[in-house]
């Protein structure tokens, strides 16, 4: 090679060594819309990744489902497809018990009680996800959920033959222990379901609620606080252990404040929310004694049908957190 040859490309390796590493784009697919606390959160978590990492790590939020439907979310992220994704924990129940655990109905009833349960819970969720090359960041949990129907309910008689939305395996098996029949209806299409005569009731959050606008198609709300799911973020192992000690660090530490922040986000979500849905016309009202009895005789009914599931793994988690 002649000396006039190897000299521009001498220049352009040392060029190449002296560029800025290229900053890293993450797309992250999340199952709401932007008006949802949990997306006002991820997008300031997003805000705040960007920011630490000096543009380093940038994710680019996809939110209600525009990348991947919900049911996608999470093994769109195993696969590598997207590097970080959100998704509702106990949608993962038919993968392993521990992901229900926030959503056994009066297990935890209240945000002391969930988070209670939560750091009881999470090394186990943290150790079922790592076996399928994920890794938790944080999970922030819903507004209490609670009942919506047409008309007010005394006791479970009165949800005898409805047609009740529920969104993972613990709403369908609560359904049925009301006398009510299951039908899996995701987030967006509740306000098409209540229409069409798909749905006549459902528990959810008041957040749903609103975001959905239920006083359209129902108009009570029993304040039953009957449990807290979270939905977590999760990232790609392998994604992660491909960046920086820096930026990973930096991520870390993002999520950290996310958690906290969401936690926050939630319990004020909550009386804001209710103050909507009786704006909007909505009968709020706590629940009556009997409606209280037979749903507490159900709750103990499903953790005990939890626990035979998850065995002695979830037998250790649930003495945990009961103090034992």
């Amino acid at each position: 090679m002649t000396k006039t040859l190897r000299m521009p490309l001498l220049a352009g390796a040392l060029a190449a060594l002296a560029a800025p590493a290229m900053a890293e784009t993450w797309d992250m697919p999340t199952p709401y819309g932007d008006s949802v606390f949990h997306t006002q959160n991820i997008i300031q978590f997003a805000e705040d990744v960007t920011e630490a990492t000096g543009g380093d790590l940038e994710i680019t939020v996809h939110s209600a489902g525009s990348l991947f439907a919900h049911p996608e979310i999470k093994d769109s992220v195993r696969r590598g497809l997207a590097p970080i994704g959100e998704t509702l924990m106990s949608r993962l129940a038919n993968e392993d018990p521990i992901f229900a655990i926030d959503s056994i109905p009066f297990l935890a009833s209240n945000y002391d009680e969930a988070m209670k349960l939560w750091d009881a819970s999470r090394p186990l969720v943290e150790e079922k996800l790592a076996e399928q090359g994920l890794t938790l960041l944080y999970a922030v949990p819903w507004p209490g959920q609670s009942l919506y129907t047409s008309g007010p309910v005394e006791s479970t008689a009165d949800l005898e033959g409805a047609a009740f939305r529920a969104y993972n395996n613990a709403t369908e098996r609560l359904a049925q222990l009301m006398g009510a029949v299951p039908t899996q209806i995701e987030t967006g299409d509740i306000p098409t379901a209540f229409s069409t005569g798909r749905a006549d009731a459902m528990i959810t959050s008041p957040s749903t609620g609103v975001s959905s606008q239920a006083w359209d198609f129902v108009s009570n709300y029993t304040e039953l606080q009957a449990w807290l799911p979270k939905n977590m973020v999760i990232v790609n192992t392998r994604a992660l252990d491909a960046l920086s000690d820096e930026t990973k660090a930096a991520l870390m530490e993002a999520a950290a404040a996310a958690e906290t922040r969401g936690w926050d986000m939630s319990k004020a979500e909550t009386a804001e929310k209710l103050a909507e849905l009786e704006a909007n016309g909505m009968t709020v009202s706590d629940p009556s004694d009997t409606l209280l009895e037979e749903l507490a005789a159900i709750g103990e009914t499903m953790t005990q049908e939890w626990l035979e599931e998850a065995g002695d793994e979830g037998k250790a988690v649930v003495d945990t957190y009961n103090g034992q």
